[in-house]
């Protein structure tokens, strides 16, 4: 186990791992997101994540490295991830399957921050009508689920987070975090990168093994 910047790292294979981040105000600027996705991907669970008038709070995160075989960055640049080599704290939004838009925090070159579930706070019915659903748990619980209800799309890839039309500040709270393998993929599946504020009702899938 290894600790950085007050940040848990655990780095069991294949288990679910809690722990306790306690929270203080953060100051968001470049500098926060020019770390290590890892560090990142933890600090960015409980945060107000806005776009325009809809978002609310991060419970689900996933961290990518440039040398991690899961990473859109593995290969080095390329014409669609040219901006994970940019510079930090900008928005990396791609299409998966050609079907569903997924947003990432870009972090240290080749590195980003996928956003995987949002507890909804803000523009609640706007979300809902976009989503065609009522029920509040399957608004945000996903990365396409997300996007689709914050109207995130390809034409904000490359925008800073740090400015209008993003807000995007840290909460106040101490969150009891769980960490486990990274879902939806088919390479790096070891690897405990994903994160999530424990017993959310707004994850994309439970933790597996997490009480």
């Amino acid at each position: 186990m290894a600790r950085t910047n007050g940040l848990i790292h655990k780095l069991y294979k294949k288990r679910v791992v809690p722990f306790v981040f306690a929270r203080h105000h953060i100051e968001m600027n470049k500098e926060f997101f020019d770390r290590d996705a890892v560090v990142v991907a933890q600090a960015m669970i409980g945060m107000e994540f806005r776009f325009h008038n809809t978002g609310g709070i991060i419970v689900e995160t996933e961290a990518y490295r440039p040398d991690d075989p899961a990473s859109h960055s593995f290969n080095g640049p390329t014409l669609r991830n040219r901006v994970m080599f940019g510079p930090p704290g900008h928005l990396y939004v791609y299409r998966s399957y050609g079907i569903h838009w997924c947003a990432n925090i870009v972090c240290t070159s080749g590195s980003a921050v996928l956003i995987r579930a949002l507890e909804p706070q803000t523009g609640v019915e706007l979300m809902k009508m976009r989503r065609g659903t009522d029920v509040l748990r399957n608004l945000c619980s996903g990365p396409g689920k997300l996007c689709q209800a914050l109207a995130i799309t390809g034409d904000v890839d490359g925008i800073s987070v740090l400015e209008q039309p993003i807000l995007l500040r840290s909460a106040q709270t101490d969150l009891e975090i769980v960490a486990g393998p990274r879902i939806g993929i088919s390479k790096g599946m070891e690897l405990p990168w994903r994160f999530g504020a424990k017993r959310s009702p707004h994850l994309s899938k439970p933790f597996r093994g997490s009480p």
